[in-house]
């Protein structure tokens, strides 16, 4: 049955009559169908023309030409229903056969509405209960010439239904289950424009602001756009914005909305007390009773029975259930409510039109909760639905699939069992996949919350809080404390609170590598109130035998007893390749030899469904040396002189798969070089030339498939430049060229690879052994030596951390290729390059002492408060595990006033006395971990904290803080407070109250209990990819990168038809697929389709990512570029302003990124005539560009430039000319007298020089004259809007170059040669190694967090600027 029910849930997002059916608008692409793109289904939904974001068929030629990047894609239909056989030729013909059918509902008008052959009849419903006028009906069927159709049968297998055909609304009795779906719904529909669950964190809904700031005149519905709006437009940006101002308030970060405040349609719609019906009345069809107040204030009593809704008689205290005037028997709730409540007739249709008006994508569920720190007060309303879902275990699903809960185990496994021999296989695989795990992600929040909230009865009930374990639909809980002394050797508490978020990394990269037959746990680890929750999901039969017993592969107890077993040796064996681990022998206790291809803690158990799962993954990667003090073991030099090893407080640390990856590379290009040296002398010496051209060594092969110079060799740059790359596709050829036979080669090969540390002598071949300097893990006297290379690995690994890669990183920061903007994009820079968290004191230090140390102020502030924070978090952490519950909102509101505010002596307001019952001695058994009466917490002062703090700097990232209190730091690292609070609130999950805070005041503290609305969990989960969509995207990217934008444009346009088919409509990588597709519109001039895919971006960025995140003030970025283009000026403005109020908000003003921002603010400023303003906006931006980019910097020249423009049109020549000379000076000495930038610049200065003339003369001219002189008209020029926007275009990096068709096809070939070099290389390791360095998407498309849009996607015919 398992299998069954996943394919009902995971893949038909099977709430038929689902709660939610937003969430299922975007499902139009179907269910079991093949998830080729097709036409058809472009207008399934007729009002809303933006849903559908399957565009375009990908032409099959191209497809053809696309070379070995991308699996082979067959059209073969794979249905999962078996039996059902389509061949390829039957697939490509219905592809573009959408047709229409007409619909009778009762009450309206026949429509008609467009469907596609493979869409499922279940979907025809979701688009009606999603129409403004059919919204209000759930419980129907369609009948076509009287029979009535399957929901789940595909409409191409109806017989009869074609084009014109009529299918017909059938009302269906009501059974208990519809009824309940049908209040749902009903209520769903009233709090459609509430925000209050995007608030709460609740049901996957998240904010998004974007349509306050654009009044909804984007796009589609843009049709009563204005001409050039020269009408004169309001530009003056609120006080705050302005550059140079101090205040950064918090209310304006959530605008208030106005379709927020709701139309009130009932005051109360809730369940009667009179349910569930008495017998008697159930045989009259009574289903349930609701009791309604409507906004008249008439209190009436509802039946639901099987024929509909209808009124009786009860009242609150008197049960009557013979129906009342009017008589009136309704099949749906709102045609009743209609009939008694004339305002709710009014509201609920207005309130619908408002609903079908909102942009899809504010509406549609993300796939993981994204919760907001920040809300506003909100009055708590009545709502029945919430109610029954807070006491009953409703979850997710259940309602909706037979046997109640889901077995999570199963349905995770059967996902990856799944075929994926062609491409429909895989997206309907991969599909499944993120589906089962978003939904686990879900459940196991929620679960974790409510262990650590008190509400599950320990499986344990017995033994101590921290000790208990707990099972809460089919999910395993446990709590990061160390029990049974199980991480004694490793550090006890601290290491049992980071081995879960190892054992989630382990898990991930498993995954990822998704080797058939080995399988791994649902894993998510939660961090709520300061507790660490695993949640794992159960291997079938593991609870009923002993752990001694079951575990077949691995060690129970760190190295002592180990086993292994032939057919996980075999598994394993085809992991070690891509995650670089050595295979080994370790000893056990009673001296055998065992051997394994993991860590010992990895421990193999058989399941009873007859699985061979791997679980405790935590030491998957090599231990990290630097923080590893081992007696006897020196360390290289490059290490000691940091300072290391530290002793750190456990002996977890592992360094980063990123890092192992980046270490394989490196030594890769060092074999190569090493081996072509030698064999370059060889030859020299050698007079005979070589024999034929053969791939003899097995080098050749062996090193290519092993080369991991996947698609980060573009972000991972050691030294590893393109042009490095194509060295090292040189010296392969070289040595391929060489024919194996000659001994003296082969001798060179096998030098070359012990000098890099290969384990295999005829090849390249670097792995791990994970279980060296592992506390009491044994290794035979037969392998000491290989032992011993392999400490001299690891200590080189560490040795490249510190001496390659986080030079490497500070040197990036140096050349803006990385923009970090909070501490969230630092850390994933930092780890992009495999560098941990715990490095973050030594990146800082590298920074202070780097020679452009003014040029990395920006990197400095962030990691100064990142470190902050980081360190307030773990004392945060400890902090709350002291405080019950009903001290919560009074500890973190102290809590924040110790960190943040500058009221020298904070007291805590402990709960009131007279509440404090007098029994409370009784210890009760079940309360939650850690519930001591314990108010410990209210006892810390500001300094106490601070000096904490400081000292937790020192002794985790071995930084010395200098400061005592908040104020001190802000004064000495120029840091901003509401910025720390923003930062500390995301990493703990605070929320606070929206308002302004008086941080600074000495006379009260900045929060009280009543500013703390909330505490929210903050989730590790595993991302599932759509590797098949994530190639199509790359090779989008190389085309785009080659100059095709058609064809790059059709590639991505691909890869976003199959992310949708994976992922839905909302994900991060579809954000980044949209902007890439906006910015390749609009340069191939096509600016309404720019601003439809950028909107979408937009949207997508601030309900996925947050609405204050570095990525989203990017999108909103590129929105107004693309806004101006299409002369919406005033959206642009505010746009813009959105954007500047967030970066200042998240960061403050001292930023690279704000120069390019204040430039297109003052641009667009410029083209509307503000001229004073404009200068305020260009001057900063030219101040911030010569901090960070140098004073001789070409960005600089261009500020300078823009600055000029501005003083020319006000006819203040004088300045005019001394900022364009400045100009000009720097571009004479970067690029020479005849570069074009220098002529242009001195034209320019002619140009200014006459004007100035002229200007001149007609002074001296009104001057002897007086009022009789004959003044000759000045001509002063208002900027044309084509000349601004040309300006925008430049400083954003698009350059449109107008060259001939012959330069053109040069160009091209030019950029089609060269990438040869690089894509054959790289499609070789791809075919032969799929898996082996894929990046996350994310990486590859995440120009997203970390750059300016304009350093990674520069097309071609449009160079960068």
């Amino acid at each position: 049955m398992g299998a069954r029910v996943v394919a009902e849930a995971g893949m038909r997002d099977t709430d038929s009559a689902g709660p939610e059916p937003e969430s299922q608008l975007l499902c139009c692409n179907g269910g079991q169908e093949t998830p080729e793109p097709r036409r058809g289904q472009l207008l399934t939904i007729p009002e809303l023309p933006t849903v559908m974001l399957l565009n375009g068929d990908c032409p099959e030629r191209l497809k053809k030409e696309e070379g070995p990047t991308e699996p082979p894609r067959e059209n073969g239909l794979d249905e999962a229903e078996p039996g059902e056989e389509t061949t390829g030729q039957e697939v490509i013909v219905i592809q573009d056969t959408g047709f229409s059918v007409k619909i009778l509902a009762p009450g309206i008008e026949p429509f008609s509405l467009q469907v596609s052959p493979q869409e499922m009849v279940q979907e025809i419903h979701q688009v009606l209960m999603d129409r403004e006028d059919t919204c209000h009906r759930t419980c129907f069927s369609l009948h076509l010439d009287g029979n009535m159709l399957d929901h789940f049968s595909e409409l191409r297998s109806v017989e009869g239904l074609q084009e014109g055909s009529v299918l017909r609304v059938v009302e269906e009795p009501y059974t208990v289950r519809e009824a309940r779906i049908h209040v749902r719904h009903v209520r769903d529909l009233l709090k459609s424009l509430d925000p209050s669950d995007a608030f709460n964190g609740v049901d996957c809904n998240s904010l998004s602001f974007l349509s306050v700031f654009t009044d909804g005149d984007l796009g589609d519905s843009g049709k009563r756009k204005k001409g050039l709006e020269m009408d004169p437009i309001d530009c003056t940006p609120p006080e705050y914005i302005l550059p140079g101002s101090r205040e950064r308030p918090l209310c304006p970060l959530q605008p208030q909305n106005r379709d927020w405040k709701p139309l009130q349609c009932l005051k109360v719609l809730t369940m009667s007390g009179w349910n569930p019906p008495p017998g008697n009345r159930k045989m009259h069809g009574d289903l349930m009773y609701l009791f309604v107040i409507t906004a008249e204030d008439r209190q009436v009593s509802i039946t639901a029975s099987t024929r509909g809704f209808y009124l009786n008689q009860s009242t609150a205290y008197h049960f009557n259930p013979k129906p009342a005037s009017p008589r009136f028997l309704s099949h749906s709730l709102v045609e009743l409510l209609n009939q008694i409540s004339p305002t709710f007739k009014k509201n609920f249709a207005a309130l619908q039109k408002k609903r079908v008006q909102r942009h899809p994508f504010e509406r549609i569920a993300t796939p993981f909760q994204v919760y907001s720190w920040t809300a506003p007060q909100a009055e708590h309303a009545m709502d029945c639905v919430r109610a029954e879902d807070a006491y009953t275990s409703r979850l997710g699903y259940e309602e909706h699939i037979p046997g109640q809960t889901r077995d999570w185990n199963e349905e995770l496994q059967t996902t990856r069992e799944l075929p994926r021999k062609n491409l429909p296989e895989r997206l309907l695989r991969e599909r499944a996949i993120f589906k089962v795990h978003s939904d686990f992600t879900a459940a196991a929040t929620r679960g974790a919350m409510a262990v650590i909230d008190g509400n599950v009865m320990a499986i344990n009930p017995s033994e101590e809080t921290k000790m208990q374990m707990f099972i809460w639909n089919n999910i395993f809980f446990s709590l990061g404390f160390d029990v049974r002394d199980h991480y004694k050797d490793f550090g006890g508490d601290v290491a049992a609170y980071v081995a879960p978020a190892n054992d989630l990394n382990g898990v991930r990269t498993y995954n990822a590598v998704d080797v058939e037959g080995l399988y791994t746990l649902g894993t998510v680890v939660v961090d709520y109130r300061g507790y660490r929750v695993t949640a794992q999901s159960i291997i079938p039969g593991i609870l009923e035998r002993d752990q001694e017993q079951s575990v077949i592969y691995g060690s129970i107890d760190f190295g002592k007893t180990v086993v292994s077993h032939p057919r996980y040796l075999e598994l394993l064996e085809r992991t070690s390749r891509p995650l670089k681990i050595l295979r080994h022998w370790v000893l056990n206790d009673r001296d055998e030899e065992v051997e394994l291809c993991s860590s010992v803690e990895c421990k193999g158990i058989i399941g009873n469904d007859g699985r061979h799962y791997i679980l405790d993954l935590l030491r998957t990667f090599p231990p990290d040396l630097n923080f590893l003090p081992v007696p006897g073991e020196q360390l290289p030099e490059e290490c000691t002189r940091a300072g290391f090893p530290r002793n750190h407080r456990h002996k977890l640390c592992c360094l980063r798969q990123e890092l192992v990856d980046a270490f394989v590379e490196h030594r890769y290009l060092l074999f190569m070089k090493l081996a072509a040296l030698q064999l370059m002398q060889q030859k020299a010496s050698k007079v005979e030339t070589p024999t034929s051209l053969e791939n003899g060594s097995p080098l050749s092969l062996e090193s290519k498939s092993e080369d991991p110079l996947g698609p980060e060799a573009g972000s991972e740059e050691e030294g590893s430049s393109a042009s490095g790359l194509a060295k090292v596709k040189e010296l392969a050829e070289t040595i391929a060229s060489d024919d194996g036979t000659d001994p003296r080669s082969r001798e060179v090969i096998r030098n070359a690879c012990k000098a890099v540390g290969s384990i295999s002598s005829t090849a390249f071949d670097v792995r791990f052994n994970p279980d060296i300097f592992s506390p009491g893990v044994r290794f035979p006297e037969s392998c000491q030596e290989e032992v011993r290379d392999q400490k001299q690995l690891l200590k080189d690994a560490a040795a490249f951390l510190l001496s390659c890669q986080i030079p490497g990183l500070v040197k990036d920061c140096t050349d803006h290729v990385v923009l970090p903007m909070d501490g969230a994009t630092l850390s994933e820079v930092m780890r992009q390059r495999g560098i941990n968290m715990r490095y973050l004191g030594k990146v800082l230090d590298l920074v202070l002492r780097s020679p452009a140390r003014d040029q990395l102020d920006h990197i400095y502030k962030i990691g100064i408060g990142e470190l902050i924070t980081r360190s307030a978090k773990h004392i945060f952490k400890t902090y709350l595990q002291g405080v019950e519950l009903s001290g919560l909102s009074a500890a973190i509101s102290h809590f924040l006033n110790c960190f943040l505010s500058s009221y020298p002596n904070p007291v805590a307001h402990l709960p009131a006395d007279e509440l404090i019952s007098k029994k409370r001695n009784r210890r009760r058994r079940n309360r939650p971990p850690g519930a001591a009466d314990n108010t410990a917490w209210a006892v810390m002062t500001p300094q106490e904290l601070w000096k904490n703090i400081c000292q937790e700097a020192k002794n985790y990232f071995d930084f010395s803080l200098e400061c005592e209190s908040v104020d001190q730091a802000v004064e000495m690292y120029g840091l901003q407070k509401i910025t720390l609070l923003r930062e500390i609130s995301l990493k703990t999950g605070i929320q606070v109250l929206l308002k302004e805070y008086s941080f600074d005041s000495r006379h009260k503290p900045a929060f009280t209990e009543e500013d703390v609305l909330n505490i929210f969990p903050v989730v590790k989960h595993v991302n599932p990819k759509a590797s098949d969509a994530f190639h199509f995207f790359q090779s989008g990217q190389a085309k785009v990168q080659q100059g095709f934008l058609k064809e790059g444009c059709e590639l991505i346009n691909e890869a976003l038809n199959l992310f949708n088919n994976v992922y839905g409509a909302m994900h991060v990588e579809i954000c980044a697929c949209l902007r890439l597709l906006a910015r390749l519109h609009y340069i191939m001039g096509d600016y309404a389709e720019a601003l439809s895919n950028q909107q979408k971006a937009v949207l997508m960025s601030e309900r996925v990512m947050g609405i204050e995140h570095p990525n989203t003030i990017q999108e909103y970025m590129h929105l107004a570029l693309y806004c101006f283009a299409s002369s919406q000026l005033s959206t642009a403005l505010s746009l813009l302003y959105r954007a500047r109020y967030l970066m200042l908000l998240v960061f403050g003003e001292d930023h690279p990124e704000m120069a390019l921002l204040d430039n297109n603010i003052g641009l667009v400023l410029h083209g509307v005539m503000e001229y004073d303003l404009s200068l305020r906006f260009l001057e900063n931006a030219l101040a911030v560009s010569t901090k960070y980019h140098g004073p001789k910097s070409l960005k600089v020249a261009l500020s300078h430039h823009l600055v000029a423009r501005v003083y020319e049109s006000k006819a203040e020549f004088r300045s005019a000319l001394q900022h364009e000379k400045e100009g000009y000076t720097i571009y004479k000495t970067q690029l020479g007298e005849d570069h074009e930038k220098t002529k242009e610049s001195s034209e320019y200065l002619k140009c200014l020089t006459q004007q100035a003339v002229a200007l001149q003369r007609t002074m001296n001219e009104i001057y002897r004259n007086g009022p009789s002189a004959n003044i000759p008209p000045l001509k002063f020029t208002a900027p044309s809007m084509a000349s601004v926007l040309e300006q925008l275009n430049v400083i954003n990096g698009i350059l449109f170059i107008p060259l001939s068709q012959k330069d053109l096809e040069n160009l091209k070939a030019e950029v089609a040669r060269r990438h040869q070099l690089q894509e054959a290389s790289k499609n070789r390791d791809k075919a032969e190694e799929p898996m082996a360095t894929e990046p996350d998407p994310a990486g590859a498309s995440e120009d997203a967090a970390s750059q300016p849009q304009g350093a990674k996607d520069p097309p071609s015919p449009s160079l960068q600027g």
